[in-house]
Formats: structure tokens, sequence, C-alpha cells
């Protein structure tokens, strides 16, 4: 039941991150871009976490995947809301 419910979040992610890089391609924005990064790492790591049957998500490589997809949201939102050196010109 578990590889189910994880296949369905691994898809799920893999799905919104075509969305957002999508999103990316008509616009140019490097915001959309961190997100699709962001969600495509997430799933993929769902994937092969599921594949190795891995019963142990304590070990450190899965946090250090997941603080890398979500400080590349992290990073995406600051660097969508800090003042470009554009503007101070």
């Amino acid at each position: 039941m578990t590889d189910l419910v994880t296949g369905m979040i691994a898809m799920a992610s893999l799905i919104i991150g075509l969305f957002f890089l999508r999103f990316w391609r008509n616009t140019k924005d490097r915001f959309f871009l961190y997100f699709a990064l962001s969600f495509g790492i997430e799933g993929v790591h769902r994937i092969v976490t599921t594949l190795t049957y891995d019963e142990h998500e304590e070990s450190p490589l899965h946090y250090l995947v997941r603080l890398l997809a979500y400080g590349l949201i992290l990073w995406a939102i600051l660097e969508k809301n800090l003042p470009s050196r554009r503007d101070k010109s």
C-alpha cells in the first residue's frame, strides 16, 4: 500500500514539475525553473527510494535530497522578492 501512495506522490511531483517547466518555457522566469527542478528532484527521489526498497528513511541522504529540493523553492522565492540590481540603477 505504501508503494502505491509513494508512486502517486512521485507521479504528482513529476507532473507538477512539467507544468512549471512549461511556465518557465513561456515566460523565461527562473522562478518557474527552480520550482520545476525542485519537483523533479522530489519525484525522482521518491521513485528511486521505492525501487530500491529502502525502508529506512532516516539516512542522511534522504534528508539531503529533500533539503536540496526545498532549498531550491526557498531560493526561488527569495530571488523573486529581493530587489534586482537593475532596480537600483
